[in-house]
Protein backbone atom coordinates (compact mmCIF):
# COMPACT_ATOMS: atom_id res chain seq x y z
CA UNK A 1 0.00 0.00 0.00
CA UNK A 2 2.89 2.33 0.96
CA UNK A 3 4.68 1.53 -2.33
CA UNK A 4 1.60 2.42 -4.32
CA UNK A 5 1.25 5.80 -2.56
CA UNK A 6 4.97 6.63 -3.11
CA UNK A 7 4.76 5.70 -6.80
CA UNK A 8 1.69 7.89 -7.14
CA UNK A 9 3.52 10.91 -5.68
CA UNK A 10 6.53 10.34 -7.93
CA UNK A 11 4.32 10.14 -11.02
CA UNK A 12 2.76 13.52 -10.10
CA UNK A 13 6.15 15.38 -9.98
CA UNK A 14 6.53 17.94 -12.82
CA UNK A 15 8.91 16.99 -15.61
CA UNK A 16 11.87 19.39 -15.60
CA UNK A 17 13.45 20.61 -18.83
CA UNK A 18 17.13 19.63 -19.11
CA UNK A 19 19.45 22.53 -18.37
CA UNK A 20 22.28 23.45 -20.77
CA UNK A 21 24.68 21.83 -18.31
CA UNK A 22 22.66 18.58 -18.41
CA UNK A 23 22.63 18.70 -22.21
CA UNK A 24 26.36 19.33 -22.22
CA UNK A 25 26.91 16.23 -20.10
CA UNK A 26 24.65 13.94 -22.11
CA UNK A 27 24.44 15.33 -25.67
CA UNK A 28 27.47 14.81 -27.91
CA UNK A 29 26.34 17.54 -30.31
CA UNK A 30 26.28 20.12 -27.50
CA UNK A 31 29.67 18.91 -26.31
CA UNK A 32 31.07 19.30 -29.84
CA UNK A 33 29.60 22.80 -30.06
CA UNK A 34 31.27 23.87 -26.81
CA UNK A 35 34.62 22.50 -27.96
CA UNK A 36 34.35 24.40 -31.26
CA UNK A 37 33.56 27.74 -29.65
CA UNK A 38 37.19 28.71 -28.77
CA UNK A 39 38.36 27.89 -32.30
CA UNK A 40 35.42 29.78 -33.80
CA UNK A 41 36.17 32.80 -31.62
CA UNK A 42 39.83 32.81 -32.73
CA UNK A 43 38.86 32.48 -36.40
CA UNK A 44 36.34 35.30 -36.15
CA UNK A 45 38.73 37.57 -34.25
CA UNK A 46 41.89 37.03 -36.29
CA UNK A 47 40.55 36.06 -39.75
CA UNK A 48 36.96 37.10 -40.35
CA UNK A 49 37.15 40.49 -38.61
CA UNK A 50 40.34 41.72 -40.41
CA UNK A 51 38.94 40.48 -43.73
CA UNK A 52 35.60 42.19 -43.17
CA UNK A 53 37.32 45.39 -41.97
CA UNK A 54 39.54 45.41 -45.07
CA UNK A 55 36.57 45.00 -47.39
CA UNK A 56 34.72 47.81 -45.57
CA UNK A 57 37.74 50.14 -45.77
CA UNK A 58 37.89 49.57 -49.53
CA UNK A 59 34.51 51.35 -49.79
CA UNK A 60 35.70 54.38 -47.81
CA UNK A 61 38.20 57.21 -48.24
CA UNK A 62 39.90 56.35 -44.95
CA UNK A 63 43.41 57.57 -44.39
CA UNK A 64 45.85 57.01 -41.56
CA UNK A 65 44.57 59.06 -38.63
CA UNK A 66 41.14 59.64 -40.20
CA UNK A 67 38.25 57.16 -40.18
CA UNK A 68 36.89 58.20 -43.60
CA UNK A 69 33.42 58.14 -45.12
CA UNK A 70 31.59 55.66 -47.32
CA UNK A 71 32.26 56.42 -51.02
CA UNK A 72 30.90 53.26 -52.66
CA UNK A 73 32.90 51.88 -55.59
CA UNK A 74 34.93 55.04 -56.14
CA UNK A 75 38.23 53.38 -55.13
CA UNK A 76 37.65 50.51 -57.57
CA UNK A 77 36.63 52.87 -60.40
CA UNK A 78 39.80 54.86 -59.84
CA UNK A 79 41.95 51.72 -59.88
CA UNK A 80 40.60 50.77 -63.34
CA UNK A 81 42.45 53.74 -64.80
CA UNK A 82 45.55 53.48 -62.61
CA UNK A 83 48.44 52.29 -64.81
CA UNK A 84 50.54 51.28 -61.78
CA UNK A 85 47.75 49.06 -60.48
CA UNK A 86 47.24 47.45 -63.89
CA UNK A 87 51.00 46.86 -64.11
CA UNK A 88 50.94 45.23 -60.67
CA UNK A 89 48.15 42.90 -61.84
CA UNK A 90 50.24 41.91 -64.86
CA UNK A 91 53.32 41.40 -62.68
CA UNK A 92 51.36 39.30 -60.20
CA UNK A 93 49.90 37.06 -62.90
CA UNK A 94 53.29 36.63 -64.60
CA UNK A 95 55.05 36.03 -61.29
CA UNK A 96 52.47 33.49 -60.12
CA UNK A 97 52.10 31.61 -63.41
CA UNK A 98 55.78 31.21 -64.29
CA UNK A 99 56.91 30.48 -60.74
CA UNK A 100 54.11 27.97 -60.03
CA UNK A 101 54.62 26.03 -63.27
CA UNK A 102 58.39 25.76 -62.82
CA UNK A 103 58.06 24.92 -59.12
CA UNK A 104 55.67 22.10 -59.98
CA UNK A 105 57.91 20.71 -62.76
CA UNK A 106 61.12 20.85 -60.72
CA UNK A 107 59.37 19.71 -57.53
CA UNK A 108 57.81 16.69 -59.26
CA UNK A 109 61.16 15.75 -60.79
CA UNK A 110 62.90 15.96 -57.41
CA UNK A 111 60.12 13.97 -55.73
CA UNK A 112 60.40 11.18 -58.31
CA UNK A 113 64.18 11.23 -57.99
CA UNK A 114 64.16 11.10 -54.17
CA UNK A 115 61.63 8.27 -54.28
CA UNK A 116 64.18 6.04 -56.01
CA UNK A 117 66.79 3.96 -54.23
CA UNK A 118 69.65 6.42 -53.88
CA UNK A 119 72.70 6.43 -51.59
CA UNK A 120 72.48 8.98 -48.75
CA UNK A 121 68.77 9.47 -49.55
CA UNK A 122 67.96 10.82 -46.08
CA UNK A 123 70.73 13.43 -46.33
CA UNK A 124 69.59 14.45 -49.80
CA UNK A 125 66.02 14.96 -48.56
CA UNK A 126 67.31 17.15 -45.73
CA UNK A 127 69.40 19.20 -48.17
CA UNK A 128 66.38 19.76 -50.41
CA UNK A 129 64.50 21.26 -47.48
CA UNK A 130 67.14 23.90 -46.69
CA UNK A 131 65.74 26.68 -48.94
CA UNK A 132 62.31 26.21 -47.34
CA UNK A 133 63.49 26.48 -43.73
CA UNK A 134 65.62 29.58 -44.29
CA UNK A 135 63.66 32.71 -43.24
CA UNK A 136 62.27 34.57 -46.24
CA UNK A 137 63.94 37.85 -45.32
CA UNK A 138 67.32 36.13 -44.94
CA UNK A 139 67.07 34.42 -48.33
CA UNK A 140 65.89 37.70 -49.89
CA UNK A 141 68.96 39.50 -48.53
CA UNK A 142 71.16 36.68 -49.87
CA UNK A 143 69.64 37.02 -53.34
CA UNK A 144 69.90 40.81 -53.12
CA UNK A 145 73.65 40.34 -52.58
CA UNK A 146 73.90 37.72 -55.38
CA UNK A 147 72.15 40.12 -57.76
CA UNK A 148 74.18 43.17 -56.68
CA UNK A 149 75.14 45.33 -59.64
CA UNK A 150 78.82 45.58 -58.60
CA UNK A 151 79.60 42.57 -56.42
CA UNK A 152 77.38 39.88 -57.94
CA UNK A 153 79.06 36.48 -57.84
CA UNK A 154 77.16 35.52 -61.00
CA UNK A 155 78.54 38.46 -62.95
CA UNK A 156 82.03 37.81 -61.54
CA UNK A 157 81.90 34.13 -62.56
CA UNK A 158 80.67 34.88 -66.08
CA UNK A 159 83.34 37.53 -66.52
CA UNK A 160 86.04 35.11 -65.35
CA UNK A 161 84.75 32.58 -67.90
CA UNK A 162 84.93 35.25 -70.59
CA UNK A 163 81.19 35.07 -71.37
CA UNK A 164 80.45 38.72 -70.54
CA UNK A 165 82.51 41.91 -70.36
CA UNK A 166 80.40 43.96 -67.95
CA UNK A 167 78.33 43.19 -64.86
CA UNK A 168 74.71 42.24 -65.37
CA UNK A 169 72.23 44.70 -63.89
CA UNK A 170 69.91 42.10 -62.37
CA UNK A 171 67.72 44.40 -60.30
CA UNK A 172 68.13 47.66 -62.22
CA UNK A 173 66.56 46.55 -65.49
CA UNK A 174 62.77 45.94 -65.46
CA UNK A 175 62.72 42.54 -67.14
CA UNK A 176 65.93 41.35 -65.48
CA UNK A 177 64.37 42.28 -62.13
CA UNK A 178 61.17 40.35 -62.95
CA UNK A 179 63.02 37.15 -63.87
CA UNK A 180 65.43 37.52 -60.94
CA UNK A 181 62.62 37.75 -58.38
CA UNK A 182 60.79 34.85 -60.04
CA UNK A 183 63.94 32.71 -59.78
CA UNK A 184 64.29 33.58 -56.10
CA UNK A 185 60.69 32.57 -55.48
CA UNK A 186 61.21 29.28 -57.34
CA UNK A 187 64.31 28.55 -55.25
CA UNK A 188 62.31 29.01 -52.06
CA UNK A 189 59.15 27.19 -53.19
CA UNK A 190 60.51 24.03 -54.85
CA UNK A 191 61.22 22.19 -51.53
CA UNK A 192 57.60 22.55 -50.40
CA UNK A 193 56.28 21.04 -53.64
CA UNK A 194 58.96 18.32 -53.77
CA UNK A 195 58.59 17.10 -50.19
CA UNK A 196 54.77 17.14 -50.33
CA UNK A 197 54.69 15.17 -53.58
CA UNK A 198 57.31 12.80 -52.18
CA UNK A 199 55.01 12.10 -49.23
CA UNK A 200 52.26 11.27 -51.73
CA UNK A 201 54.57 8.94 -53.69
CA UNK A 202 55.32 7.03 -50.48
CA UNK A 203 51.65 6.00 -50.31
CA UNK A 204 51.63 4.33 -53.75
CA UNK A 205 51.83 0.56 -53.34
CA UNK A 206 55.00 -0.97 -54.92
CA UNK A 207 52.90 -3.97 -55.99
CA UNK A 208 51.24 -1.80 -58.63
CA UNK A 209 54.61 -1.01 -60.20
CA UNK A 210 55.65 -4.67 -59.98
CA UNK A 211 52.47 -5.79 -61.76
CA UNK A 212 52.92 -3.11 -64.43
CA UNK A 213 56.57 -4.11 -64.93
CA UNK A 214 55.59 -7.76 -65.36
CA UNK A 215 53.04 -6.66 -67.99
CA UNK A 216 55.82 -4.86 -69.86
CA UNK A 217 54.93 -1.26 -69.03
CA UNK A 218 57.58 1.34 -69.76
CA UNK A 219 58.67 3.91 -67.12
CA UNK A 220 56.53 6.56 -68.84
CA UNK A 221 53.49 4.26 -68.88
CA UNK A 222 53.97 3.49 -65.17
CA UNK A 223 54.04 7.20 -64.44
CA UNK A 224 51.14 8.03 -66.75
CA UNK A 225 48.73 5.28 -65.63
CA UNK A 226 49.79 4.63 -62.00
CA UNK A 227 51.74 7.48 -60.45
CA UNK A 228 49.92 10.46 -61.95
CA UNK A 229 46.33 9.28 -61.30
CA UNK A 230 47.10 8.33 -57.70
CA UNK A 231 48.99 11.57 -57.14
CA UNK A 232 46.33 13.85 -58.64
CA UNK A 233 44.55 14.78 -55.35
CA UNK A 234 47.86 15.70 -53.70
CA UNK A 235 48.93 17.67 -56.78
CA UNK A 236 45.67 19.63 -56.62
CA UNK A 237 46.18 20.49 -52.96
CA UNK A 238 49.87 21.32 -53.15
CA UNK A 239 49.46 23.47 -56.27
CA UNK A 240 46.58 25.35 -54.68
CA UNK A 241 48.76 26.26 -51.71
CA UNK A 242 51.70 27.01 -54.00
CA UNK A 243 49.61 29.39 -56.13
CA UNK A 244 48.13 31.09 -53.05
CA UNK A 245 51.55 31.57 -51.43
CA UNK A 246 53.06 32.89 -54.68
CA UNK A 247 50.14 35.19 -55.49
CA UNK A 248 50.27 36.81 -52.04
CA UNK A 249 54.07 36.96 -51.82
CA UNK A 250 55.28 40.13 -50.12
CA UNK A 251 58.50 39.76 -48.14
CA UNK A 252 60.71 38.52 -50.97
CA UNK A 253 59.76 41.34 -53.33
CA UNK A 254 59.77 44.07 -50.70
CA UNK A 255 63.22 43.21 -49.36
CA UNK A 256 64.81 42.74 -52.79
CA UNK A 257 63.33 45.55 -54.90
CA UNK A 258 60.50 47.32 -53.01
CA UNK A 259 58.58 47.07 -56.27
CA UNK A 260 61.23 48.72 -58.45
CA UNK A 261 62.69 49.54 -60.83
CA UNK A 262 59.87 51.85 -62.07
CA UNK A 263 57.24 49.54 -60.52
CA UNK A 264 58.43 46.62 -62.70
CA UNK A 265 58.28 44.13 -59.81
CA UNK A 266 55.35 45.57 -57.89
CA UNK A 267 52.89 42.83 -57.02
CA UNK A 268 49.37 43.58 -55.83
CA UNK A 269 50.39 42.81 -52.25
CA UNK A 270 53.38 45.16 -52.27
CA UNK A 271 51.46 47.92 -54.03
CA UNK A 272 48.65 47.61 -51.49
CA UNK A 273 51.14 48.01 -48.64
CA UNK A 274 52.81 50.96 -50.32
CA UNK A 275 49.53 52.80 -50.93
CA UNK A 276 47.94 51.99 -47.55
CA UNK A 277 50.79 52.19 -45.04
CA UNK A 278 53.52 54.28 -46.66
CA UNK A 279 51.15 56.50 -48.67
CA UNK A 280 48.54 56.65 -45.92
CA UNK A 281 45.57 55.91 -48.23
CA UNK A 282 43.98 53.05 -46.30
CA UNK A 283 40.87 52.91 -48.49
CA UNK A 284 42.85 52.69 -51.70
CA UNK A 285 45.24 50.09 -50.32
CA UNK A 286 42.31 48.04 -49.00
CA UNK A 287 40.68 48.17 -52.44
CA UNK A 288 43.86 46.72 -54.03
CA UNK A 289 43.94 43.95 -51.43
CA UNK A 290 40.25 43.19 -51.90
CA UNK A 291 40.81 42.99 -55.66
CA UNK A 292 43.06 39.98 -54.99
CA UNK A 293 40.19 37.94 -53.52
CA UNK A 294 38.54 36.93 -56.85
CA UNK A 295 41.88 35.60 -58.15
CA UNK A 296 42.44 33.61 -54.97
CA UNK A 297 38.91 32.20 -55.03
CA UNK A 298 39.40 31.20 -58.68
CA UNK A 299 42.55 29.26 -57.76
CA UNK A 300 40.71 27.49 -54.93
CA UNK A 301 37.73 26.65 -57.16
CA UNK A 302 39.99 25.16 -59.86
CA UNK A 303 41.52 22.89 -57.25
CA UNK A 304 38.12 21.97 -55.82
CA UNK A 305 36.67 21.07 -59.22
CA UNK A 306 39.80 19.07 -59.99
CA UNK A 307 39.34 17.02 -56.83
CA UNK A 308 35.62 16.52 -57.51
CA UNK A 309 36.36 15.34 -61.05
CA UNK A 310 38.89 12.88 -59.69
CA UNK A 311 36.37 11.51 -57.15
CA UNK A 312 33.77 11.19 -59.88
CA UNK A 313 36.22 9.20 -62.03
CA UNK A 314 36.84 6.86 -59.10
CA UNK A 315 33.11 6.28 -58.64
CA UNK A 316 32.67 8.52 -55.60
CA UNK A 317 30.00 11.11 -54.98
CA UNK A 318 30.46 14.85 -55.04
CA UNK A 319 30.53 16.61 -51.65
Amino acid sequence: MTDVALKSRLDKRPIQEPTPWDQLKTNKNWLGLWFMLPAAAILILFLAYPLGLGVWLSFTDAKIGRSGEFIGLENYEWLQGDSTFLLSVFNTMLYTTVASVIKFAVGLYLALLLNERLPFKAILRAVVLIPFIVPTVLSAIAFWWIYDAQFSIISWTLKEMGLITANIDFLGDPWNARWSTIFANIWRGVPFVAITLLAGLQTVSPSLYEAATIDGATPWQRFRFITYPLLTPIIAVVMTFSVLFTFTDFQLIWVMTRGGPVNATHLMATLSYQRAIIGGSLGEGAAISTAMIPFLLAAIMVSWFGLQRRKWQQGGEND
